[in-house]
Parts: C-alpha cells; structure tokens; sequence
C-alpha cells in the first residue's frame, strides 16, 4: 500500500485530546513517521483529519429486506462515509440474532461485502417475542457483547427482570430502545398541535419516559450494565442523569437526526419524516442538545434504516418509519460546530471514542480505526443519486448541506 502525505491538515485526535495542524503521512489508515517514500500529496489546508466513526445504532436490512437494503450497499456507504464499526439491533426479517452461531457469519460478511466491522447486538428473548430469555451464553460465544429486544415488546416485566439477570452474569450489556407499548399503541408521531391537526396518531413523550422509569429500578435491583439508545425526549435526559449520579451503571446515544429536525416536518403529511421514536418538540431537541453537550447522552449515531421507495408512498400512518442517515451524518455534525455547541473535538469525540467506550470496545476501536479526511466548508446539494445508500428515504432530499466526507484511509 502506498504512502499518503496530508500536509497542514487539522488533526482531531480524541485519544490524545489534541487539535492541531500538522504535516502527516499515513499508511494502510495508520499514522506513520515521515519518509521519503510518499506516492500520494494531499493538500489538508483548512480540512478535518479525524479517526474512523462508530455507529452504535444502524439497520443494514440483511438478512431478510434486501429490498431496502443490502450488507454490500450499506456497508459501502458507512465506510466511504467514514463510519467502520456498525451496531445493529437484533430485529431482522427472519430474526437469526437469537442464534451464536449464525451471528460470526453475519460478520464475516459484512467485512467481505461492505468493507466494515459489523458488531451485531443478540436477541434479550427467543425469535424477540418477549416470552423467554434467548440463549445468551451461546450468543456471547457467537461475538455478542449485547443484547436487547429492539422494538419488540416483553410478554410481562417479570421476563425482563429474568433477562437481566441472564444477562448480568454474563457480563452482556442489555441495549433499550425505550417505549411503553401500552401507551404508545398504534401511534406513529409526537403527541403535539401539527399530529393533532392532521388527525394522526400520536405516541407522547410519556411512552418513552414511563418505560426508562422502569427499566431504571430494574437495572438498579439486577447491576446489569445498560444502553439506552435513541432517546427522543428532554425528560428522558433528566432520567438519565438522575440515574448516572446515583452511580447507576448507564450510558445513552441520540439519533444525529434529532438534534437538528422537529415534528413541524411532519405537516403535510410528509412521510419522509416519519420515524420511530418520532421526531419531537423543539423543547425537546434543545434539551437533548444540552444533554449531549453535558455528557449526561455519551455519544450520538446515526439511526441509518434504509427504505425503498415503496414503503414510504401509502398513507403517513400506513408508512414504514426510518431515515437514510449515513450519507448526511458528518454534515449534520459540522452543522453543530457551526451552531457553536461543539469545537470540532468536542463533536469527533461524540461519533468515535465515546461510543467506542460506551461499547467496552475502546482497545479494539484503537487498533482498527483508520482516519478521516473531512472538508467542513465544501457546500454539496443531497440528492438521490449522491446518496451512496440504497435506501433514498430522508426529509432533508434536495437540500444544501455543509461539510463532506473526502476519503476514508483504512487498511
């Protein structure tokens, strides 16, 4: 492999908590002494030179929906856009995350098609129907580092009880994407004036609350280490931090999409906007903003679930939810820089090491990432033939947006 030069780049190192600019040379995505033996001069002037993201929240849609979505496509799409290590959750159609040994070739695959280190999260119960545990010890022997139930609901509180304590002593950390289904029902928007307007039904910020709350005791009585994921209410983040200062063994991601897009997109009907938990209130963002910028929320994903065009034609309620992220992740990102609630360490920090940490992966993370070269000033328009994922589905289509990817250096 040949010798890279990036002269007068902005080097983001989180590791090493520093930021400056400097002449570097990298080899096979590794930072290398300067040489001679250089076959490629990049001008770094005014760029970003930052590690390799991880992603602790992305729907690839294989196995099973390769209408959406393939390995290959999405894999391809995080890579060049930076991301090398993906966590999806365990709801595929079939469900084989409920199987260790089904797990490593799911894995092997994704590095031989799309280029990138796939982490899959285990089933919390059988074929995820909330009935009884799933065999989490052949799942840890499978490469699981955790587990979770995804969206699906539990048959009573006493098997999420059992779950964590399965899951405990076996050192797994359990993934929740908080919702009460009782109380969320068959909504699919934020309980608010423009849902209530268009007579859609609505899912109040309490169906993620009321289930945190619980899931919160739970934790507390069993010591499991927990992930709450994709939090989309400013009350939530209260939770959160309550529960961290009482020592609580707790960590918590947002979408990127949350921080910068409201409910107000959903007026019109417009289905690109629909997605689970649904976007919320500006009170909401702005306390999730806070909450990231504390680091009571550790780290921020991308919430990638590719869709074809189908599934968002029919009527908004009747529509699959779910947005194509990996391609506008780093632009959002820059946006935040620019809105001044991160310095661009800050903001690199959140996307690479903190997840990484919150993942028990940070050595691994070390040794595996490559580096990112980053133009935050570069204007591009998302259109549907620049989105390298298959999946097309974003309310922010046709847009002009600040900051690209230029190329991902990785052995």
């Amino acid at each position: 492999m040949s010798i890279v030069k990036i002269e007068n780049v902005r080097v983001l190192d989180p590791i090493q908590q520093s930021d400056s600019v400097l002449t570097v040379y990298l080899e096979q995505g590794k930072l290398v002494s300067a040489t001679d033996e250089v076959e490629v001069t990049l001008d770094g002037q005014g760029k970003w030179l930052m590690p390799t993201m991880v992603d602790l929240c992305a729907r690839l849609r294989e196995p099973g929906q390769q209408q959406h979505g393939t390995l290959k496509s999405e894999g391809k799409a995080a890579r060049e856009n930076g991301i090398l290590h993906v966590f999806t959750p365990p709801d595929s159609k079939p469900i084989v995350q409920d199987n260790g040994a089904l797990i490593h070739g799911l894995v092997e695959k994704a590095m031989l098609d799309g280029g990138i280190y796939l982490q899959v999260i285990g089933a919390q119960t059988q074929g995820l129907k909330g009935q009884q545990p799933a065999n989490m010890a052949a799942l840890k022997k499978g490469g699981c580092t955790a587990v979770s139930n995804a969206n699906a609901p539990f048959a009573n509180d006493d098997v999420v009880i059992r779950t964590l304590e399965y899951a405990a002593g076996l050192g797994l950390t359990v993934v929740f994407y908080a919702e009460e289904p009782q109380i969320a029902k068959d909504g699919c928007v934020h309980e608010g004036f423009i849902a209530s307007r268009q007579g859609l039904p609505m899912i109040p910020a309490l169906a993620e609350t009321v289930a945190i709350a619980k899931y919160l005791l739970m934790i507390e009585a069993t010591g499991v280490n927990a992930h709450f994921s994709l939090l989309s209410c400013g009350a939530s983040v209260e939770l959160i931090k309550i529960a961290k200062e009482k020592g609580l063994p707790v960590t918590a991601d947002v979408a990127m999409h949350q921080l910068h897009l409201t409910d107000r997109l959903i007026d019109g009907f417009n289905a690109l906007a629909h997605v689970r938990p649904p976007l919320r209130s500006d009170k909401d963002q702005e306390r999730l903003r806070q909450g990231v910028k504390d680091g009571v929320i550790d780290a921020i994903c991308t919430h990638h679930e590719p869709l074809s065009s189908s599934a968002k034609m029919a009527p908004f309620a009747e529509t699959e939810p779910g947005f194509t992220a990996f391609d506008t992740y780093v632009s959002l990102g820059v946006q935040l820089v620019k809105e001044g609630l991160f310095t661009p360490l800050e903001w690199v920090e959140k996307v690479t090491l903190a997840p990484a940490k919150v993942a028990n992966m940070q050595e691994r993370w070390e040794q595996e990432a490559g580096w990112v070269l980053v133009d935050p000033e570069i204007q591009w328009t998302l259109t549907k033939e620049s989105i390298l994922s298959q999946g097309k589905n974003t309310p922010l289509i046709n847009q002009t947006l600040t900051g690209k990817v230029l190329q991902t250096f990785h052995a």
